[in-house]
């Protein structure tokens, strides 16, 4: 057997190497392909995290805008409710205001064709059938809430009373009192329908 050269041995013992050199380059660079689509996958997971939570903070606004917007509405139809029971019970707690204004002024000749000083017989039997068509009146007037307001020796209100005319106060008179009633008023419950026209003490 012929001896091997000196060349050949530095063959044989370099192929070895060679080839680990080779599988080592290989499984580095496989690694640093894994390591880059790991961290292409976690960007892409948290681009996506970011759309999501972008999304559903958008969706938080747009869901508060409208539960605000229906919160207002149903207030305002609740406040609308209230206001039409409202007038609804001013509208029936004064009804018929209208024509009481108008029967007052009959009730008013009916007064002053009583007030009228009668002699003969046929004159006093007008004045009676002229007084119980006034009581009847008066009668359908409060059972419909409608009073004669209080005013001859009361204090001056003028919430209730008109003064006309003002004179000086005598005979033990106390200033700011209705001494004289030229015009009866009237209520309809707590609303004043006319005031009473009267003569004041100063």
């Amino acid at each position: 057997m012929s001896k091997e050269t000196s060349k050949e041995k530095e063959i044989k013992e370099e192929s070895p190497k060679t080839g680990k050199n080779k599988r080592s380059d290989k499984a580095a660079s496989s690694s640093e392909k894994v390591d880059q689509e790991t961290k292409a996958s976690e960007a892409k997971s948290e681009d996506q995290s970011e759309d999501l939570l972008k999304k559903v903070t958008e969706l938080k606004q747009k869901y508060d805008e409208v539960e605000d917007k229906y919160l207002r509405a149903e207030a305002e139809m609740a406040n609308m409710n209230t206001r039409f029971k409202k007038e609804q019970e001013k509208l029936l707690k004064y009804d018929g205001q209208n024509l009481a204004k108008d029967v007052l002024p009959v009730i008013d000749n009916l007064d002053r064709a009583l007030k009228i000083e009668v002699e003969d017989e046929a004159s006093k039997q007008i004045k009676r059938g002229i007084e119980l068509v006034y009581k009847d009146m008066e009668k359908a007037l409060s059972a419909n809430h409608i009073i004669k307001i209080e005013a001859l020796g009361q204090a001056f209100d003028p919430t209730k009373h008109q003064a006309v005319k003002s004179v000086q106060a005598e005979n033990g008179q106390k200033p700011e009192t209705v001494v004289e009633v030229f015009q009866d008023g009237y209520m309809l419950k707590d609303r004043v329908l006319r005031p009473a026209m009267v003569v004041v003490a100063q």
